[in-house]
């Protein structure tokens, strides 16, 4: 490529040999009429399968996509590695799961009338969550952590998102947890640093089961949700 695209789409991958090429394909097929450059970055950490080559052979075979590495598996770093290395002023968060282009087009109009920073929410009134009761049960007790502990606003914190690159690497800069709850970080700092932060609502439909199981995340998340309470509330930074 050898402009900067419009947009860069960062998709976290780790043990998707399975749905990789296909949700690749379709997430092509389905920018075919979108009207901006774009990049799709796979950020790929950790995998014990075949995902990083099938991941090359999709790089090797298309300018559009790019391939880069992390030797652990966490969410979060992929995510903050994939934002920093976003060569467009626009980045769009997505999951190889997802792949919403329905949510790109709507989220770029956002922010062409003002917005920083947009906020795919699975909890919104015209939003539909159909992943299994139990997992949308851990979002609400998550999302109500947050705001108990750290002063949340929002409805969700996890998932979609997009935003102006420019007005986001400070609130990156700032991010002191990894893991799954860097997603939350980053859009609860970018409301506290007064980011133009808005949601809209999202259509969820997976295409598989998480690739890490529900119940391994949650130690991990509890003690982000602790570590980040002492970074904001106490030692306010």
């Amino acid at each position: 490529m050898q402009n900067a695209p419009d947009v860069s789409i960062v998709i976290p991958i780790y043990n998707e040999e399975g749905i990789l090429s296909a949700s690749v394909a379709g997430l092509r097929e389905a920018l075919a009429d979108f009207d901006r450059t774009y990049e799709i970055i796979l950020s790929e950490n950790g995998s014990t399968d075949s995902t990083v080559e099938v991941a090359t052979r999709l790089m090797e075979r298309h300018d559009e996509v790019r391939l880069i590495r992390s030797p652990i598996p966490d969410y979060g770093y992929a995510l903050r590695l994939a934002i920093l290395d976003a060569k467009a002023p626009i980045v769009i968060c997505d999951e190889i799961d997802l792949c919403d282009v329905d949510f790109y087009k709507r989220a770029l109009a956002e922010i062409d009338s003002g917005a920083d920073f947009v906020v795919g929410s699975k909890a919104l009134d015209r939003s539909l969550d159909k992943r299994p009761a139990y997992r949308r049960l851990a979002t609400g007790v998550i999302t109500s952590l947050l705001r108990i502990f750290l002063g949340f606003k929002g409805t969700d914190t996890h998932g979609l998102k997009a935003f102006r690159k420019a007005a986001v690497l400070d609130v990156v800069d700032k991010c002191v947890v990894n893991k799954d709850l860097f997603a939350s970080e980053l859009v609860i700092r970018a409301a506290r640093m007064k980011l133009a932060v808005v949601e809209i609502p999202v259509q969820v439909i997976e295409k598989r089961a998480p690739s890490v199981h529900l119940f391994r995340r949650v130690p991990n998340v509890l003690k982000g949700i602790a570590r980040l309470t002492w970074h904001i509330r106490v030692i306010n930074r």
